[in-house]
């Protein structure tokens, strides 16, 4: 970045300098120094900041160029001792590039100081102020990060397939600091700065505090909450996480999503796989957003073929006496209005997580069920089938599988004829299934994933006949930041998702080729974005409808969960033409009973959703 002070600005005046070296020229114009593993001489800087492990210094004899940070981190635990932010002082060093690990980025590094010679002392040590006009250390101009592209090598789309085509410490391409995001904060590492109107994006990303803000700069991805949703080919390079603050504070623990904090005066410093901002002590929150939770669901069933109410809870490794069943049955009963039908995923084995072969789940389930009618009196019964021990993946002996709770008052199964573990589904001629409900697999394409629920259904009444499919696709185990050196980024598990698409959806597509008019409801955790391949490869197969596109929820307020600095939504709901042609504006909701609450009040890291749907024969 351009730095417009120099000595005379700082109203000092120094002997002559011998070396010709500037911060500058460490640091260069891209991704690694041009003089890594080199040493060098009479390096002038201005100490900006002191952690544990060492100091930042600042050029005193800065270039025009944008794209090369003015500033470095002089790694050594004992150079600074007798140093503090203000000095100016001379050295010689080597540089080099650190990483903790392959898929992270290098941080250019001074290392193994030696002949530090404080030039003077007292001078000002003034922050860039980011978002903001400033004038005097960057000139006069806005310094915003962009807000949709991370690099020049994702070609336009971070989620792009194929992934991790080639590596920033590969290419070592040239910062482009207005277009890319990543570029941006890498053109100002090293450098102190200050965050003004800051947002925090949700909880604490970890025990120390970590927290993903963004700050008053131009954002996109807004939602009304006051966080950022993924979006097509923008997942909010504009932010940046608050790392372990400089003077030994903590972080606040209890930020929720929305929450002000106060401004932060930082280092930017890119550590485990992210940039951070290095507080120079920890912020605190100013104000939260109002109300504490949303309000409840407007839909609510009516028990007729044409109004049912359907629902899709991921709900988080649910064991049986677990301590989140009253609060999950007040999420179902309250805040769903007790749907006909909910697709559960992530319920556990009569164990939970003790690996000793037992697979049943009747004790999780019915201690929900009882709860649910303690609360409202519908004596809600459930459906599943038991996966094969330790087959289905998620923690080792929990055994976690799909299933649905159902009211029987409103629906129940179609001549019912449940599979096992080892049972295959298939649609049968009418279309009917050949296990009810049952599973679809294709090994090898479920291995160590769950295997989508399938059943069929009909209203008490008779009036109604409904196919439904269940689906917690594989994780996205693996993946790599999203401000890492593989570009495009490591998309984990994309290509069982992709192959899971094809196999749910061709499924499905059997239904709709032997009755186009079929009701065909699919939900629950895809595991992955609905603009990304596996979901527009889904849609294609299926001939399935978004729900969300349908009943035309703004995009930005299409989210279930959140992760890292964005919400993004991995749970969806796809309803067959025949269900879509009567879905109205009011007929789906996501309800962010989770991503808005405060820890103590956090059910799942999913948030449920709920639809009313008309199911009636055609």
């Amino acid at each position: 970045m351009k730095f417009f002070h120099s000595i005379t600005a700082l109203g000092l005046i120094l002997a002559p300098c011998a070396s010709a070296i500037t911060v500058a020229d460490i640091t260069g114009n891209k991704y690694l120094s041009p003089l890594s593993r080199s040493t060098f001489t009479n390096l002038t800087g201005l100490v900006t900041a002191k952690g544990p492990n060492g100091l930042w210094i600042r050029s005193t004899n800065p270039d025009d160029n944008e794209q090369t940070s003015e500033s470095v981190y002089v790694f050594s635990r004992t150079v600074g001792a007798n140093l503090t932010a203000g000095d100016i002082i001379k050295l010689d060093g080597s540089v080099t590039e650190f990483r903790s690990s392959n898929v992270y980025l290098y941080l250019t590094e001074v290392t193994t100081p030696r002949n530090v010679q404080v030039v003077s002392k007292g001078n000002p040590v003034l922050p860039v102020v980011l978002g903001a006009r400033t004038s005097g250390i960057i000139g006069d101009k806005d310094v915003s990060p962009p807000t949709e592209q991370y690099s020049g090598l994702d070609n336009g789309d971070v989620f792009g397939v194929p992934n991790n085509v080639t590596r920033i410490s590969q290419v070592n391409p040239q910062l482009d600091p207005t277009l890319y995001g990543m570029d941006f904060w890498e053109s100002l590492s090293g450098e102190l700065v200050t965050i003004q109107g800051v947002t925090a994006l949700g909880r604490p990303a970890n025990t120390f505090g970590d927290q993903w803000v963004y700050g008053n700069w131009p954002v996109t991805g807004l939602n009304s909450r006051g966080g950022l949703t993924v979006t097509d080919r923008d997942s909010n390079p504009e932010t940046i996480i608050v790392g372990s603050p400089l003077d030994g504070t903590r972080n606040p623990n209890t930020t929720k999503l929305g929450d002000s904090l106060t401004d932060i005066t930082g280092i930017v410093q890119y550590n485990f796989g992210f940039y951070s901002i290095l507080p120079l002590t920890a912020p605190s929150v100013k104000s939260s957003r109002s109300p504490a939770l949303p309000p409840p669901a407007e839909i609510k069933s009516k028990g007729r073929c044409n109004a049912l109410s359907f629902a899709d809870y991921n709900i988080e490794n649910f064991t049986p006496g677990n301590s989140r069943i009253p609060l999950v049955a007040d999420h179902i009963a309250t805040y769903l209005g007790a749907p006909s039908v909910v697709f559960l995923q992530e319920i556990q084995d009569n164990s939970g997580a003790t690996n000793n072969g037992v697979v049943d789940a009747n004790l999780t389930l019915s201690g929900l069920t009882q709860a649910l009618q303690e609360r409202i009196g519908i004596p809600y019964d459930f459906v599943d089938v038991d996966p094969v021990n330790n087959a289905d993946g998620g923690q080792p002996g929990g055994n976690i599988r799909n299933a649905y709770l159902f009211n029987p008052n409103e629906v129940r199964l179609y001549k019912p004829n449940p599979g096992s573990s080892t049972d295959a589904n298939a649609v049968l001629p009418g279309p009917s299934l050949r296990f009810n409900p049952g599973r679809i697999d294709a090994p090898p394409v479920f291995t160590s994933s769950r295997k989508p629920l399938v059943a069929q259904w009909e209203t008490v009444d008779g009036k109604g006949n409904f196919f439904t499919v269940n689906v917690h696709w594989t994780s996205k185990g693996g993946s790599t930041s999203l401000q890492g050196d593989p570009r495009p980024p490591v998309n984990g598990g994309i290509d069982n998702r992709n192959a899971q698409a094809n196999v749910t959806g061709s499924f499905i597509a059997q239904i709709l080729a032997q009755d186009k008019n079929a009701a065909v409801i699919a939900a629950g955790d895809f595991n992955e974005f609905a603009t990304v391949e596996p979901l527009e490869r889904f849609v294609q197969i299926s001939g399935l409808q978004d729900l969300d596109v349908v009943s035309g929820i703004p995009e930005v307020e299409r989210y279930t969960y959140t992760f890292g600095s964005s919400q993004q939504q991995l749970d969806h709901m796809y309803v067959s033409p025949s269900v879509a042609k009567h879905v109205g504006k009011k007929d789906f909701e996501h309800v962010h009973v989770n991503t808005w609450a405060a820890e103590e009040d956090v059910a799942s890291d999913h948030d449920p959703t709920v639809a009313s749907l008309n199911v009636c024969k055609g």
